[in-house]
């Protein structure tokens, strides 16, 4: 028997996929002989595989996981309606662009699937952007194979950090605004344009199959990894400010840039950092996603979907 694991976050249907790799089946072959009836067709990671609750049952057998495991690991696998039937049915159903999975690191995946295959596709964290024991990371699900990062070494020190700023109660606000506020500098070019076009080059130069991309620029391809390092940094900052009136825009102002290690940051009125300060107490947040401030920077959990894939 063959005991295969699931990744955190991973997808339902690159599950059982490796599943059936190991067992050297096809996908409806396995679920046919775990008595769980497929409708539709889709493809990772455009498309997902629901399962009912019945055929979450029988997915647990099959692996010897109990299934409170398996959920903690795979976070589409409750089934998308509420039957509390026994049939053990699966149906493909298409994913929004916001939704889709991204590719896992391949080492990662060949250690979980006993070298079956180093291809698996996980739900991204914001917190695990990147590998940094195999310095891989897959920014964007257009990407069909991870990125090198180890020729950029601030990308390994920043997922350390982020790690750091989890322990903060603000942590989930404040990385979400952070991530809002660096996307809407990097697609407009502000304040770091030089050091983030240097980050890119350097990813480009270890990555040549990113010039290669059709679907999309290297430069959106990569927009998360280039300014993650700045994101947590600016996070981190915004977690630790004291709320207001026990700090003022140009104190934090000031501080913010001595962190992302610029003289200052000139920033107009409507600049989104200078708006999140202005008119947003970080305590009467209570968690990402759950309001919307003046300024529209916490529009969703993680950060603008249309700027993401804009």
């Amino acid at each position: 028997m063959l005991r295969v694991r699931p990744l955190t976050f991973e997808a339902t249907a690159s599950y059982v996929q490796r599943l059936a790799t190991a067992y050297r089946l096809t996908l409806p072959q396995l679920l046919d002989g775990a008595s769980v009836t497929l409708t539709g067709h889709g493809t990772l990671p455009t498309a997902e595989l629901h399962l009912s609750p019945g055929s979450c049952h029988h997915l647990a057998a099959l692996t010897h996981i109990p299934l409170p495991h398996l959920a903690r690991a795979l976070p589409r696998l409750a089934p998308s309606d509420d039957a509390h039937g026994t049939e053990a049915a699966a149906r493909w159903k298409r994913l929004e662009a916001e939704q889709q999975p991204v590719r896992a690191c391949t080492l990662c995946t060949r250690h979980h699937s006993h070298d079956a295959t180093d291809t698996a596709w996980v739900h991204p964290a914001p917190h695990r952007l990147i590998c940094p024991r195999h310095h891989q990371a897959a920014p964007d699900p257009r990407l069909t194979t991870t990125l090198r990062t180890q020729g950029v070494p601030e990308l390994a020190a920043a997922h350390h950090a982020h790690q750091r700023l989890l322990r903060q109660p603000r942590a989930v606000t404040a990385w979400t605004a952070a991530r809002a506020i660096t996307t809407r500098w990097y697609d407009h070019q502000r304040h770091l344009t030089h050091r983030w076009h240097t980050r890119l080059t350097q990813l480009c130069a270890a990555n040549p199959r990113l010039a290669t991309t059709g679907s999309a620029s290297p430069a959106l391809l990569t927009r998360d990894l280039v300014t993650y390092p700045e994101s947590v940094a600016l996070a981190r900052t915004l977690a630790a400010l004291p709320n207001r009136p026990h700090r003022t825009t140009d104190d934090a102002l000031n501080l913010i840039a001595h962190q992302l290690g610029l003289p200052r940051l000139p920033l107009n009125s409507n600049d989104p950092l200078r708006v999140f300060l202005t008119h947003t107490p970080l305590s009467s947040v209570r968690k990402a996603g759950s309001v919307h401030t003046p300024c529209g920077v916490l529009q969703c959990q993680g950060w603008p979907c249309q700027e993401r894939r804009s």
